[in-house]
């Protein structure tokens, strides 16, 4: 099977390595000092227990230059899917699937489903429905990243730990073609089920990311200390109970209780978030995928989230104070002396 990776970051090149380890054409696709290091000293790859391997893996700049692709894997941030949308549809053969991985309520969320719901167009992560209009809604299965993964430097990827990408079909049907990806995944050493409710999964990892990313942002805390703060502990449970009565309104389920998800985010640890991460680097984060989203899904529904709605407000100003360009100061105007 001819596999394309968009998005060569730390989780895109872990999953490219550990396939090409198990003998699948793997086509990564990378920019910058990335995609130089790759095209040079090849991906190296830490695995967990200290080991280390060299792969050599096919790298390109431009999508349109991997060729056509049996399986695509988008493995890039949920804002930038919008930008490459009409590329990453260049690849994708008659017969192609698209794996996406991203984190927060996906573009795809109401299709394959029924309801008074069913086709919506998710605002917060494909304004205009950009992405739903390019990529055929048949092509895609979800994937849910739970691994944790740093990029070293470019070419060098360290696993950190997990193994677990639980797939789904949007229309919650067993298809052959998941099964079929699932096996692939199998063979990588990757844990890969397929659910027939994918939707479920995606809130159980957002429920803790809508809250802690944000929070940890705007504190500059690790979740350790958010969860021993009880105020901050406190604000992350109310989060997370509005969140749930959203998710509750359209039809998904938590397979795990608030307070043990909770006590999850504490035992990782003094972790710095991604979003504290971005914010620190002046990236621009995924605040809208992680909690714009949510609170867009909650006027859809009519449900009241106003802790959700005030650390967004917080959050979002932040973002654009960090990430906005770097402008000269004016000179300060002389004044006289009285």
């Amino acid at each position: 099977m001819r596999v394309c990776i968009v998005g060569a970051g730390a989780i895109g090149c872990f999953v490219g390595a550990r396939l090409a380890k198990a003998g699948v054409a793997v086509t990564l696709v990378a920019r910058g000092a990335q995609l130089r290091a790759l095209q040079g000293a090849g991906l190296r790859l830490v695995e967990r227990d200290a080991s280390e391997s060299v792969l050599r893996l096919r790298a390109v700049e431009r999508i349109a230059e991997a060729g056509p692709q049996e399986l695509v894997i988008l493995a890039v941030k949920a804002h930038q899917v919008a930008p490459i949308a009409a590329q990453v549809a260049q690849v994708l053969g008659a017969e192609s699937t698209l794996v996406t991985m991203q984190n927060g309520i996906p573009w795809w969320y109401f299709q394959g489903i029924g309801g008074p719901f069913a086709g919506r167009v998710v605002e917060s992560v494909d304004p205009g429905g950009r992405v739903a209009a390019t990529i055929e809604p048949g092509r895609v299965v979800g994937c849910v990243v739970y691994p944790a993964c740093e990029l070293v430097r470019p070419g060098v990827v360290r696993h950190v730990e997990g193994d677990r990408f639980p797939l789904g079909e949007p229309d919650g049907s067993l298809s052959e073609r998941a099964q079929r990806i699932s096996a692939l995944f199998t063979s990588a050493g990757l844990r890969a089920p397929v659910l027939p409710d994918i939707r479920s999964e995606i809130w159980l990892k957002l429920w803790g990311n809508l809250c802690f990313n944000p929070i940890s942002a705007l504190s500059r805390a690790t979740l350790a200390d958010i969860c021993a703060e009880p105020k901050a502990r406190a604000l992350a449970a109310a989060m997370m109970r509005e969140a749930q009565a959203v998710a509750s309104v359209l039809g998904a389920g938590f397979r795990v209780p608030l307070e043990k998800r909770i006590e999850g985010a504490s035992r990782v640890g003094h972790h710095r978030t991604s979003m504290l991460q971005d914010v620190e680097s002046g990236r621009a984060t995924e605040l809208d995928a992680l909690l714009g989203s949510v609170i867009e899904l909650a006027r859809f529904t009519g449900t009241p989230v106003p802790h959700l709605e005030a650390v967004y407000a917080c959050a979002a100003l932040l973002e654009r104070t960090v990430c906005r360009p770097r402008t000269a100061q004016p000179a300060p105007v002389a004044q006289k002396a009285a």
